[in-house]
């Protein structure tokens, strides 16, 4: 349906789900026992107010792949990644249309809560944000309580592990879990945020310019869990950089808004293809340096 929809009530991502899950089981070979997800945008579009940011933007994630959105300040990619968790309702007077499709099911569904959006497909953001006055082991397990999800002291125990490990931060910071996470590095704080994205087992994971604030040492560690983690988990990039797009994803998409107007893919498919040869003169600008 591509009805615009207005946010009514977005305090339901704060609290806890009355139903509970388990925690999926961990297999010591396999790794944690979920399987990525495809993730397609249907004719999305978004306001803010009534100022259209997004017009009838679609795009499929495939399952397993690193998904790269590249384009200037102002073209609405990151308002397009809010979308496809229901993050976008978070805005005051923000509006949707469209559908985002995941593994077949429209989040926008009434029958899917925000908690459940949240669960399915997590997300970490531009600046790290982990909670600065709470320890490192407790900041990777706060999304299991959010979530609704139940787990015993020992699948906690091998939660933290797995997760920090998946991150690339256990052998750092496995001395001092308790320790709060606000001490940690930028860079060490931006994998404490992938981990606890990672603990609530995600089949797709929304990263908004995650190595925009950090150094170039932490950048090419976080480039190195994303290029872990494909594979295992659906990950959807949002980059400036389009060395970083061209390293770590198998897909682009290349967004624009032109002349005031709102928003939309000029071009997606394979990054070779985006970078190599573009079919669209704006494409091969953009990706030459000319302009943005």
């Amino acid at each position: 349906m591509t009805a615009s929809r207005e946010v009514s009530d977005v305090t339901e991502v704060a609290e806890p789900l009355t139903d509970t899950v388990a925690l999926p089981p961990v297999s010591p070979t396999t790794g944690p026992a979920t399987v990525p997800a495809t993730l397609e945008a249907r004719s999305v579009s978004a306001w803010f107010g009534t100022h259209q940011v997004l017009s009838r933007v679609s795009l499929t994630m495939p399952a397993g792949r690193v998904t790269a959105l590249i384009g200037p300040s102002g073209c609405g990619k990151s308002t397009f990644l809010r979308t496809l968790n229901r993050m976008h309702e978070l805005i005051p007077a923000a509006r949707f249309g469209g559908e985002v499709l995941f593994e077949g099911e429209d989040v926008y569904d009434p029958t899917w809560r925000l908690t459940d959006a949240r669960r399915r497909i997590g997300m970490v953001f531009q600046k790290p944000n982990p909670f600065p006055a709470m320890s490192i082991y407790d900041n990777v397990i706060a999304g299991l309580r959010l979530t609704g999800t139940r787990a015993n002291r020992h699948q906690k125990d091998a939660l933290v592990e797995e997760s920090l490990s998946r991150a690339g931060l256990w052998k750092e910071v496995r001395d001092r879990l308790r320790q709060p996470g606000g001490a940690l590095s930028g860079g060490q704080q931006q994998r404490l945020c992938i981990a606890r994205a990672l603990a609530v087992r995600p089949r797709v994971l929304l990263m908004d310019e995650p190595c925009s604030a950090l150094d170039p040492t932490s950048t090419r560690r976080v480039e190195e869990t994303i290029q872990e983690l494909a594979g295992a988990v659906t990950v959807v990039i949002v980059t400036h950089n389009m060395q970083q797009a061209a390293r770590v994803s198998q897909q682009c998409a290349f967004f624009l808004a032109e002349e005031g107007t709102p928003g939309g893919i000029v071009e997606a498919g394979p990054t070779d293809s985006i970078f190599g040869s573009p079919k669209d003169t704006r494409t091969a600008d953009y990706v030459a340096g000319r302009f943005g």
